[in-house]
């Protein structure tokens, strides 16, 4: 007996397309506003999924607010063991942060992936796109997974269950949103919700594990609150 319960809103597929259009026009006119560009200047919305920009705020010598940086990330990590899968790390916070402005940018000396209580971890994940119909599974392909993430993300491994791949749980509060494309987070008991563009989660600390349904790489934001140690 097939236990999954898929849930999601009821929408037509006109109603879902044109979401996704207005969403991808808000988000690059919103950008684009934001840091003072022009239309021609603003990255195209495609499918080729550009990098994610990030713009960094502070403020100058004489407490006016200014844009320290407004550029690609310096830590991108992409996954050998999963074409197509990356990791965009934008900020990270540790304990109650400063904002006197003259805070240095965390990112070049930033280390590890789970936030310690009261941290946060700011990032962005581009998952693989689901295999092509007919593709035999490789065998050891969540072995190979594990392995390269304990080397680019040393500890992240432990959180993953070997006999269920893909399951994992964190002691974090996630506040998740899908960027692009769409996701499927499943539960126990094969319990999952059908996520959109646009569409949010708050993950808070359960077992749990994403699935791409679609073709093509999905894009989701990510905030991780590091939260105290399960009992």
């Amino acid at each position: 007996m097939d236990k999954t319960q898929e849930t999601h809103p009821q929408s037509t597929g006109t109603t879902d397309t044109h979401r996704r259009q207005l969403l991808g026009l808000l988000s690059v006119a919103a950008g684009a506003g934001a840091i003072g560009l022009t239309s021609q200047d603003a990255p195209a919305a495609s499918g080729d999924f550009p990098i994610p920009r990030r713009a960094l705020t502070g403020r100058d010598d004489a407490g006016k607010s200014v844009f320290k940086s407004f550029d690609v990330t310096s830590k991108i990590v992409p996954l050998d063991s999963r074409p197509g899968a990356a990791y965009y790390e934008m900020y990270a916070t540790d304990g109650i942060p400063s904002v006197t402005g003259q805070e240095p940018d965390p990112m070049p000396t930033h280390e590890g992936f789970f936030p310690a209580p009261g941290a946060t971890f700011f990032l962005m994940v581009q998952f693989a796109p689901r295999p092509p119909e007919g593709t035999k599974p490789d065998p050891h392909a969540f072995e190979n997974y594990l392995e390269e993430i304990s080397k680019k993300f040393p500890g992240m491994e432990k959180h993953f269950e070997r006999d269920n791949p893909g399951m994992h749980t964190t002691d974090s509060v996630d506040y998740g949103i899908v960027v692009r494309g769409e996701m499927i987070l499943e539960l126990d008991d094969g319990k999952t919700v059908h996520l959109r563009q646009g569409d949010c989660v708050v993950q808070n600390g359960t077992r749990h594990r994403w699935r791409n349904p679609l073709p093509e790489p999905a894009l989701m934001a990510f905030v991780l609150i590091g939260a105290k140690t399960r009992e």
